[in-house]
């Protein structure tokens, strides 16, 4: 016997009137409904998702784990896909989620995000594959970790499963924007960390960027793509030392703002 059950579309946005469009599109025909929560855009974003008719709702930003918690605490439906307003369903993956959907039979699904950066597909760099669980039930799971990156963590004894396909992700669209965006996040990063009581360390100041970019280029492969890998392996050991000096920084009773 099939276990059809509905889902809720979720992304959340601010001034994304330039990626939203395509990804709403991409949602259509998987979700029943699709609810985008909105931190008071000051662009195109909220007219766009009015005229597409779904379901939009403002709220304060405190942030992305509080702000994507808030909007998977309002879905209509206990199934809830939470996408990036930058991010797209492929036709494998919208496919695969389809027929999950007519027989669900875990609590959560993983897929792979494959990352268009600088107008090229990226392969290797630690950015592929890189599978997220974006498709889940809301009353087994929920988005933990640090900002800017939280995650959907699963409670104990819960089922996850692979799904096939590609949630395509259009990241930057120049070097410069995503050095300065890693420099912003490091700062998220380190407030986030101060905040669960973590301590400063100078090895991890001094090794972790170093390790990170080793890990990157060459263990998973960073070299393989190109011009466009070296700039992501260099920029994330950049973020990883940033993250710690920032983090030391504060401990020290500095700003950083």
């Amino acid at each position: 016997m099939s276990n059809s059950i509905k889902i809720s579309g979720v992304v959340i946005t601010y001034n994304e009137e330039k990626n939203i469009e395509r990804c709403l599109a991409s949602m259509k025909g998987i979700c029943d409904e699709i609810l985008v929560v909105d931190s008071f855009s000051t662009d195109r974003t909220k007219e766009i998702c009015e005229g597409l008719g779904v379901r939009f709702v403002e709220n304060a930003w405190k942030g992305f784990l509080d702000q994507k918690n808030f909007a998977q605490d309002i879905t209509e439906f206990d199934y809830v896909l939470q996408l990036d307003a930058d991010e797209e369903v492929s036709d494998q993956l919208k496919a695969s989620i389809l027929s999950v959907k007519k027989n669900w039979q875990s609590d959560g699904y993983f897929f792979n995000r494959f990352t268009n950066y600088c107008g090229k597909w990226i392969k290797h760099s630690g950015w592929y594959p890189d599978a997220k669980l974006r498709l889940y039930d809301r009353r087994k799971g929920n988005w933990q970790g640090l900002d800017p990156h939280p995650e959907v963590i699963m409670k104990q004894n819960v089922k996850t499963s692979n799904l096939k396909g590609d949630l395509f992700h259009y990241s930057y669209t120049s070097y410069e924007d995503h050095i300065n965006r890693s420099a912003k996040y490091a700062k998220q990063a380190a407030l986030a960390m101060k905040q669960m009581g973590k301590n400063p360390s100078n090895l991890k100041l001094i090794f972790s960027p170093f390790y990170r970019f080793i890990n990157d280029y060459l263990l998973r492969g960073g070299f393989r793509d190109g011009f466009e890998g070296l700039i992501i392996c260099k920029t994330a050991s950049y973020y990883t030392f940033l993250k710690y000096m920032y983090l030391k920084l504060i401990h020290k009773g500095k700003s950083i703002e």
